[in-house]
């Protein structure tokens, strides 16, 4: 079956994502951290990369995203802006960043821009954090919220169950969301929350809302791109579709190649000058 590839070459902004919203055009997100998949990725037409933290796990090898630092968010998102031409590029700010005070906060989000120049940013939380979120979109930084579950709140949590399944936490999510889009946020992002709240989310808010395990009704869907490609062959959630099965893809290409080294297969006479 054909895949989806834009014929529309004009760069994805904040102003076109509130459009998209606007015109019941779904919003496509995928993470990458690196330049050749940054490049594919881009290529292939999706409207918004994700420089996640999550990192942190897929790159780096942590069991959570709470080690990765802010140098190393830099390097990645320069990374893949090297290799982006039409998508908007969208940096998570790690944790340690912005939880200090706004100050450290607008510091880390100002270095964050000048060295990658990326497009926009992505912050963890709701009221707790509203004042650095205002102080770094006052700075003329586009800022997208993260609301539901929030990895980098993971050792209070102590598990990545589904949030806000209780009318409390329901009613403070649905507050905070506001709160972010009164700031100014451009877009949120709502991850593993149950599929009514977050359809209600996105029919209160005018900005576009972003899901991961939040259902079918919100504007637009994001995954980890090594979750999606099946190259993290034992992680399976419920709301992950594998679109590929490139661990058995790759284990076969490198165990044959290992076979023709090992042969003398490789190379071969027309393999070598």
């Amino acid at each position: 079956m054909a895949g989806y590839i834009s014929d529309d070459a004009r760069r994805v902004t904040t102003h076109r994502l509130v459009e998209m919203k606007q015109r019941g055009e779904r919003i496509s997100m995928l993470t990458a951290y690196d330049y050749t998949m940054a490049q594919i990725v881009d290529g292939a037409g999706m409207d918004v990369i994700l420089v996640g933290d999550s990192a942190s796990n897929v790159m780096a090898g942590n069991v959570t995203t709470l080690p990765i630092t802010l140098d190393q968010m830099i390097y990645h998102a320069k990374s893949v802006v090297r290799g982006v031409k039409r998508a908007m590029v969208v940096v998570d700010m790690p944790f340690g960043s912005y939880q200090g005070s706004e100050f450290d906060g607008l510091a880390s989000a100002i270095r964050i821009m000048k060295e990658s120049h990326a497009d926009a940013l992505k912050l963890e939380g709701g009221m707790e954090i509203i004042a650095t979120v205002r102080r770094i979109i006052g700075a003329g930084i586009p800022v997208m919220g993260h609301l539901g579950l929030m990895p980098q709140s993971i050792n209070k949590y102590g598990t990545y169950t589904v949030r806000a399944t209780e009318e409390t936490e329901a009613d403070k999510l649905m507050a905070d969301a506001r709160l972010l889009e009164e700031a100014g946020c451009f877009a949120l992002v709502l991850e593993k929350i149950p599929a009514e709240l977050a359809a209600r989310v996105a029919s209160e808010l005018t900005i576009p809302v972003i899901g991961i395990g939040a259902g079918g009704a919100v504007d637009g869907q994001v995954l980890v791109i090594q979750d999606m490609l099946g190259m993290n062959n034992g992680f399976r959630p419920r709301f992950l579709r594998r679109y590929a099965d490139l661990f058995t893809v790759m284990t076969d290409a490198i165990s044959r190649y290992i076979s023709d080294v090992k042969n003398a297969d490789f190379p071969n006479e027309r393999e070598q000058y």
